[in-house]
């Protein structure tokens, strides 16, 4: 199967489409079985974070990228959270299809202008763009504890920037580990009915599964997950280190755990 663009992936899906992080090479491999075993696409995410923490970005994005030409499911690679315009220019140079520059720490004119400029150069390339709007008289960005979208600001800022797909605050927080989210789905309703663009959910591993079976048939399309896989992961390993000097012996129920996390939650969101 060929490696495939954010917005096919999205275009084509009749449902949600689940987009979940790589922090190493086990996390690409075990999403894509995951996806695999449920017979459905899936998007893979490289943070800013990641790149950070491997020092590099080329390493991760090209292995993910492999991995996402081998499947046997439409699988794309997607730069998540980036803040740094460098840092999208390099991955676009690598062959990563679409990216999300966050702006969102900016003020609002200043969000916009640089989107714009980003966008911009993004579609003169061919490459997929996902923004978010800033919370609006802060800079704690658009998932700040009670932080909501209005659905006027995202149809203009979506006017203003030209951007492919939007993230809104409904409700999510980053790196929750408790499912306890309560999404406004009055509110992704009003967004979806508002906004031309299909609509993103980050934050979504604090989200409750039928809730995110909600959130779907109330119009959000993308939705992002990480921390989750990162507990399943970690639990796994903690199950089986033991007192192995072998990183298989444990690193290979940890991408079991994930792959099952990540099937189950493309069902989920499949409907």
């Amino acid at each position: 199967m060929p490696l495939v663009g954010t917005g096919e992936i999205l275009a084509s899906s009749t449902n949600g489409a689940g987009a979940f992080n790589v922090i190493l090479l086990e996390h690409a491999t075990a999403i894509v079985a995951g996806a695999e075993a449920a017979g459905l696409p899936v998007i893979l995410q490289i943070s800013e974070n990641c790149v950070r923490y491997h020092g590099a970005l080329e390493p991760i994005a090209l292995a993910s990228l492999a991995v996402a030409r081998a499947a046997k499911v439409p699988v794309s690679v997607h730069l998540d959270h980036a803040t740094d315009r460098a840092l999208v220019e390099e991955a676009v140079e690598l062959g990563v299809g679409s990216v999300m520059f966050d702006a969102s720490q900016l003020s609002d004119a200043d969000n916009v202008a640089q989107t714009a400029s980003v966008v911009a150069w993004c579609h003169d390339r061919g490459v997929w763009v996902e923004a978010e709007l800033g919370e609006v008289g802060g800079k704690d960005g658009v998932h700040a504890p009670g932080a909501r979208t209005k659905p006027h600001e995202a149809v203009a800022y979506v006017a203003d920037t030209g951007v492919d797909a939007l993230a809104v605050a409904v409700g999510t927080s980053h790196a929750m580990t408790t499912k306890n989210a309560v999404l406004d789905l009055d509110l992704i309703a009003e967004l979806r009915a508002a906004v031309a663009v299909p609509l993103v959910l980050h934050g979504s591993s604090g989200v409750p599964d039928d809730m995110l079976g909600q959130a779907v048939r109330h119009g959000m399309k993308k939705i992002n997950i990480a921390t989750h896989l990162n507990k399943a992961f970690t639990g796994a390993v903690r199950e089986h280190v033991g007192n192995s000097v072998d990183p298989r012996k444990y690193i290979k129920p940890g991408r079991e755990a994930v792959a099952r996390e990540v099937a189950h939650l493309l069902g989920v969101l499949a409907g």
